[in-house]
């Protein structure tokens, strides 16, 4: 990985911890929307590790207990480790408004991807920036509760 990268993910890394705890101290009073979206912290199993892994992201649509999740990384061309985690174990859990919801996560497939990304670019114009600036598809995660 380059030096560029490194301090990319460290700055991801470094904002999303500031971020929750700001949520936490708040009671997820402030800091629980940007940019028109709602936030969710996501917990995944790290793939190699095995321990917790949170992370805050904002999600661009929410249909009922349907909650959809874009691993854009910024538009880097690599995927973020929060989803390379929930593929590897799709059981997650979100944290939404401060309550915490078990959910099992999936990439959306082509046809839901299809349905799903003019609805993520319409509420959030940068998603499309991202998606110009790599070569890989930018996944869309469909996360629903179990059962």
């Amino acid at each position: 990985m380059t030096r560029r990268g490194r301090l990319a993910d460290f700055w991801f890394r470094s904002l999303s911890r500031a971020h929750r705890v700001l949520l936490r101290l708040s009671r997820w009073h402030l800091g629980a929307g940007i940019v028109g979206m709602p936030i969710v912290e996501l917990t995944t199993t790290g793939r190699r590790s095995g321990r917790p892994r949170a992370v805050v992201l904002s999600t661009p649509v929410v249909d009922g207990e349907r909650i959809v999740l874009v691993a854009s990384k910024g538009g880097d061309d690599r995927h973020p480790e929060w989803y390379r985690n929930l593929v590897a174990d799709p059981l997650v859990e979100l944290t939404v408004d401060g309550s915490r919801r078990p959910m099992i996560a999936r990439t959306a497939d082509a046809a839901e991807r299809a349905e799903l990304w003019p609805r993520v670019v319409a509420a959030y114009r940068g998603y499309e920036i991202y998606q110009h600036r790599t070569s890989r598809e930018i996944p869309i995660v469909i996360c629903e509760p179990p059962g």
